[in-house]
Formats: structure tokens, sequence, C-alpha cells
């Protein structure tokens, strides 16, 4: 990578780290981005989706078309480590490293400007990934400029120091924040028997947990996590009328999925039946499963290979999720990790922060990526 174009992308890095924004209120971000991207290049066509955008370098008509994706989203947390670029905004930082990732992008976008490519290069940058909804508001770009192949990377603790880990196949679960409200009457809690509280209701839904997510149903991963119980409130004079119990639910196949959530759902409308309640459910935070094109990932393989990288076989998908999982359901592509070092803080902890030097890592794949 250009040493110019790495200082210019590592000093944007840092401007973003000091001015992070939620999912879905990127606005100066995605702004940021594309006036760097506007003073920086030439060659690039840049294209304002409202929300997100994308860029262009034409090599010409019957050229391939291949994507490279960034998202640009903060996490609510504090920032608490002391850093000359730390977080101007209480309560909101750069807890997952997508600051880099986008500035990877940016980096890797001067690149493309700059040398040129026998391919048509969209960079495309993306809200709102730490939620689920971003990247389905960006998947008619897929269609609109028939993308053969779509890539992605995110920074991993525990992994070796810029080393990059693959797997055929699906590489992130798929998972979904699930709520179950349930509604009874309430009553003095010196007599009970005279209103209809939830409490055992949803305490029996805690409890079916492992017929559901039980390794002989299932082909593979499935879990239930608790993640809230709230039943009732503060008042000793009143028996509990209104409870919500709110999961995590999480299955390496999509399919499997599915069958959970109608199992939960079919198993709590039984129990509201039994016990005279009211039951709704409400869904967020909805995450495909992100499968892997085999062609697309051994072509990070040969390019991690040729750049003299590590490469690490994964040998199990990764438990959390991802959103770029929308866009390898429309085409090829494949997503990799780049190791930030075995001991190095996780992510969405106090501790951590992107490593600037992933930048040019992650540039170099891309290049690589673009130039097969």
């Amino acid at each position: 990578m250009n040493k110019q174009n790495f200082e210019l992308a590592m000093h944007l890095r840092r401007e973003l780290h000091q001015h992070p924004e939620l999912s879905n209120e990127e606005v100066w971000t995605k702004q940021h981005l594309m006036t760097f991207l506007k003073t920086h290049t030439t060659n690039l066509e840049i294209v304002d989706k409202g929300s997100w955008f994308y860029t262009i370098y034409r090599a010409g008509e019957n050229k391939p078309n291949i994507a490279f994706r960034a998202d640009f989203d903060a996490l609510p947390m504090d920032e608490v480590i002391d850093l000359p670029w730390a977080s101007q905004f209480p309560g909101k930082a750069h807890k997952c490293g997508h600051d880099g990732h986008s500035a990877t992008l940016a980096g890797f976008a001067l690149e493309i400007d700059q040398k040129g490519s026998d391919k048509n290069i969209f960079c495309l940058f993306q809200p709102a990934e730490e939620t689920g909804e971003g990247a389905i508001q960006c998947v008619d770009f897929i269609h609109e400029h028939h993308i053969d192949e779509i890539f992605a990377y995110h920074n991993m603790s525990g992994f070796p120091y810029k080393a990059v880990g693959i797997i055929d196949g699906t590489m992130l679960c798929a998972s979904k924040g699930m709520s179950i409200y349930m509604e009874g009457t309430p009553t003095h809690a010196s007599q009970p028997e005279g209103g209809i509280n939830p409490s055992l209701a949803i305490a029996n839904i805690v409890r079916a947990f492992p017929k559901f997510i039980s390794p002989e149903k299932n082909k593979g991963l499935v879990l239930c996590t608790v993640v809230q119980i709230d039943v009732g409130e503060e008042a000793f004079g009143l028996s509990a009328s209104k409870g919500v119990i709110r999961l995590t639910i999480r299955a390496l196949y999509e399919e499997e999925l599915d069958r959970l959530q109608e199992n939960l759902e079919s198993f709590a409308r039984a129990q509201a039946e039994e016990h005279g309640l009211q039951v709704q459910f409400r869904y967020n935070d909805e995450f495909p499963e992100t499968v892997n094109h085999k062609e697309s990932a051994d072509k990070i393989r040969a390019v991690v290979k040729d750049k003299g990288m590590q490469l690490i076989e994964l040998e199990e998908a990764t438990r959390g999720s991802e959103d770029f999982g929308h866009f390898t359901k429309l085409t090829k592509g494949a997503y990799c990790f780049i190791g930030n070092g075995e001991d190095y803080p996780s992510v969405h902890t106090y501790a951590y922060d992107f490593r600037d030097e992933l930048i040019e890592s992650g540039v170099e794949l891309f290049k690589g990526l673009a130039e097969l």
C-alpha cells in the first residue's frame, strides 16, 4: 500500500473514531467519508443513496463487477481508555472497529483510483450493521449493478496478528432478538388467586429451552440466550400482571432458527391459553446466516498465500452474526477475519481500539482480490 495513502487512511480512521454515530444516525460519518473520497480521488464516481453510498471505478462494459463492503456505525458504549483520538461523544464509541473497516475501504479506493483496475470496482459503505438493519437497505445495489462477487472482512481478536481466517459455507450464525410479552390481570398481593400472574408461564418458557435447542434435534448449533426477564413492578401490594422475556435466538442454519422461533411462539401461546394470558411477540436485530461461496473463499486463500500472509482455516462457524449474509444470498462472495492478535482486547469491550496496521492488511487483501 502506498505510504501516503496509508497515512491518509489512518488519519481518516482516527477522525471517524472521534465522531462515532450509532446505527441509522450516521449522517456526519457518511458525509465525512464521501468528502474524503471526493478530495483524494479523480477517477471514481460517488453515488449517494441517502443513508449509505458507494463508489465506482469503471474499467468498461463487459468487465467483471466486483464489490467490496465496509460498515461505519458505532456502539452505544463509553470511551474509557485514554486515546488522542478518543470519542468526543459520551455513550458512543467505535468499539467494534467499523471505523477501521471504512478507513480500509477508503484506502483501497485511493489505490484503485491511482493504479486502475481491469475490473469494474465498487466500494460499498454501509450503515447500521450492529442492528442488522444496514445491509438490507443496500441489497438492490447487487441487482442494479449486476455484481458478480462481493467481499468484506472484520477485525478479530483471538487470532494471530494480521492472519486471515476463512471457512467454506456458513461463516457466521443467523440470529435475532425475540421479545415475548405476557399480560394477565392485577390483584392485591394478599389475594393472588384473584388475578392472573404471568410469572409461572414465563418460567415454563425458560424451562422449555433445552428441548428446543437439543443437539439431538438439530443439525447445527442452536442457542436461546435470556437477555432480560421483567415481571411486575416494585409495588409490594400488587401481584404481577405483566411480564416480558427477551431472548437472543441463534442458529447455524436459518431454517433451524425459523423452527426455533416457531416452537417458542407455539409454546408461549399454549402457556398463555393455559394460564389465561394475552401474548404478543416482537423481533429486532435480525441477522441472516453469512454463507461463504467456496469459489470466493478460495480466492481469499489464493491472495493470502500470494501476499505471504498467514491463513487460518476455521474449523467451525463463528457464533456471532453479521448482516453481510444478505449480499451472499444474491451473488457470490466471501467474508473473512483479519487478526488483531491472540491476546488483543476483544471487540465490544472497553479496552478495544482498532489497530491501524490492519488497514494496510485489508487494503492488500482487497487489491489482491481485485487483481485475480
